[in-house]
């Protein structure tokens, strides 16, 4: 018998608000303004991305009330979020690292399904010490010059080549942190913990209607090992 866990990478097993923050400053720095900024806290800044705030308003919100203001935000913030300088700031959860070793231990197969590309994915998997827990054929992420879709669209063809590359397992587990990882897990008929460590704030995530809702990885994890046919 086989079990097998899904988990998303951002979010669940990475925290990315201090990326997605610098991120943010940093484009309220390269927009050019003629009355002041009023940049955001980080807190502040990361409840409105967890409430699923637009982009577009975060700018308003941070003085930029000009259209052509508020679209040059938005454009750097595309152009700024993945970037290398970046996704240093990117920090793994300790005890998300900790549920996955247990997980491994009692036997649970492990794969990762994340809209990151493979660039920004094997770095990342080399430098936290992972490798040892995703195998090269358990990585599911988006080759380096692929045309993005959208999240919702792109989430759940991933999710499907996971599943139809990977040996048949007796029962399939998938933890996200989105809307996209509820609607990938939902479209391929494989129950969703939703995690609220990550993006999305439990409001958000109830709106998708996850099969369960935890805190983070570790409770996740815990979850699925006691309901897990024996």
């Amino acid at each position: 018998m086989t079990i097998r866990l899904y988990t998303d990478f951002d979010g669940p097993l990475v925290d990315v608000s201090d990326r997605y923050y610098r991120v943010y400053l940093e484009c309220c720095e390269r927009v050019p303004a003629d009355t002041p900024k009023l940049p955001l806290s980080q807190n502040a800044f990361w409840e409105l991305k967890r409430a699923q705030v637009p982009e577009r308003e975060i700018a308003w919100r941070s003085g930029f009330q000009q259209p052509e203001q508020t679209e040059a935000f938005v454009r750097w913030r595309q152009t700024l979020v993945h970037s290398a300088p970046f996704l240093v700031y990117d920090r793994p959860w300790s005890a998300a690292i900790d549920a996955l070793e247990q997980a491994a231990a009692a036997g649970i197969d492990l794969a990762i399904v994340t809209m990151r590309r493979r660039r920004e994915l094997l770095p990342a998997v080399a430098g936290y010490g992972l490798g040892h827990l995703f195998r090269d054929d358990r990585r599911f992420c988006l080759p380096d010059d692929y045309q993005k879709m959208g999240d919702t669209l792109d989430k759940p063809q991933l999710l499907r080549r996971a599943v139809t590359s990977l040996p048949p397992c007796t029962q399939a587990w998938m933890v996200g942190d989105t809307e996209a990882d509820i609607l990938a897990a939902k479209r391929n008929n494989i129950p969703i913990v939703a995690v609220t460590c990550g993006i999305r704030n439990e409001t958000q995530l109830n709106l998708h209607h996850p099969d369960r809702i935890a805190r983070d990885l570790t409770e996740a994890i815990a979850w699925i090992l006691v309901n897990a046919p024996s």
